[in-house]
């Protein structure tokens, strides 16, 4: 798989009449080098073109942001597509995304949060090719997946290029959780694939398209711009944080486990230092851990249990790793003991989960290893359905 993905550059490179493809050959060893960092596969193709950018704070050549780039080498950027979290990613998670104009640029910031998820057709025939350049963490229910589907069957009905400058996938090494069932699909889900799906935003972008999953007749003309030297399995430190509530690696880490708790009245951080790393509730008790939610502009406006002391568990220091629901076991049996509902947004859960199955089976007290035996054809399935798309070594 290793020469496959140089394969991948190489051919871009013998397609364009470039040289200078990267390899490991030509950077240090083990090299990261991100689809934005590699303008010598992707300039030669916006060149003379008009480009709509979707792109938040995460989309960067170095210390520079994309369109600051772009525009540097004389690229004409007509658009900037803004998804949850705002082109700056300074929004708070379902804030409202406005249109607006960047101070810095001039360029038109165009939402595609909220309501209106696809652009205006009439803003789209303005173009000739969209760029999606943003950092994921690699779980289904992280909505950058929707955004960009959105935006995929955007530019095949206006019949336009479709570019994703891929980045690493910081969860890359794990598939797990259930598979998403058509009747659940949502905005935090709108794929049958499973909680974490292992997988690049370019190789979904392939699976996706490839998969016939895009709801227009037209077709459509995408290019993936991989990351040179990059295997899933490996570490990767994210550089710039891709929302205001996931800060560093652990939070990042332990976002998959901990984002079901969304669905009931137990805290994981939000409004502290440290969210999406600890777990805490007023009442119900499940560790000795103590910690008060404030508001914090553009992270969290108003959080669950402002002001209140919660009690709980310090994660930040915690190995769990993957998909781990054990903390949502324990909390699910504390609250049942004080006879307190813990699913307290039940359709919530259902649409983050991909079904009703895995609350159904929590609130009658199934074991983890239990519930991890119930996805595990859909998982085995789903692997060999991905590996058509696939542009970097699998991960076992």
């Amino acid at each position: 798989m290793r020469q496959f993905t140089f394969s991948v550059c190489l051919m871009f490179a013998m397609l364009l009449g470039i040289s200078g493809c990267v390899s490991t050959s030509d950077t240090k060893q083990n090299e990261i080098q991100v689809g934005a960092s590699q303008p010598e596969l992707y300039m030669p193709m916006l060149q003379g073109k008009k480009v709509g950018l979707v792109v938040n704070q995460t989309s960067r050549v170095g210390k520079q942001h994309l369109v600051d780039y772009l525009q540097s080498k004389g690229v004409d950027i007509r658009f900037v597509f803004a998804p949850e979290h705002g082109f700056r990613g300074d929004h708070d998670a379902g804030a409202h995304v406005d249109n607006a104009i960047d101070q810095a640029t001039g360029i038109p910031v165009i939402s595609i949060y909220g309501k209106n998820k696809k652009p205006d057709p009439f803003l789209m025939q303005q173009l000739d090719v969209v760029i999606f350049d943003i950092q994921d963490v690699g779980v289904r229910f992280y909505t950058f997946i929707s955004s960009m589907h959105y935006m995929m069957e955007a530019a095949a009905d206006a019949g336009i290029k479709f570019m994703v400058f891929d980045r690493p996938n910081p969860n890359g090494k794990y598939v797990d959780g259930p598979i998403l069932e058509p009747e659940f699909r949502s905005f935090v889900g709108m794929h049958p694939i499973p909680v974490l799906h292992g997988m690049t935003l370019g190789e979904m972008a392939q699976m996706i398209r490839g998969e016939h999953w895009l709801d227009t007749d037209k077709s459509l003309d995408l290019t993936v711009i991989p990351v040179a030297n990059y295997r899933r399995e490996m570490a990767y430190s994210l550089p710039v944080k891709p929302s205001p509530n996931l800060p560093n690696d652990q939070s990042i880490q332990l976002y998959p486990s901990l984002c079901f708790f969304e669905a009931t009245p137990v805290s994981i951080g939000r409004g502290t230092d440290f969210p999406f790393q600890v777990i805490g509730h007023d009442e119900v008790h499940v560790g000795s851990f103590e910690f008060s939610p404030r508001s914090i502009a553009g992270a969290a406006s108003h959080p669950k249990l402002e002001g209140k002391q919660a009690t709980g568990q310090d994660l930040r220091h915690s190995e769990i790793a993957g998909l781990d629901l054990q903390p949502l076991l324990q909390w699910s049996k504390a609250f049942d003991e004080k006879g307190l509902t813990f699913f307290t947004r039940a359709s919530f859960m259902d649409k983050l989960a991909g079904t009703d199955k895995l609350r159904l089976a929590i609130e009658q007290g199934t074991s983890m290893q239990a519930l991890h035996q119930q996805w595990q054809d859909g998982i085995a399935q789903f692997r060999q359905q991905r590996q058509p798309y696939l542009l970097y070594p699998d991960y076992p």
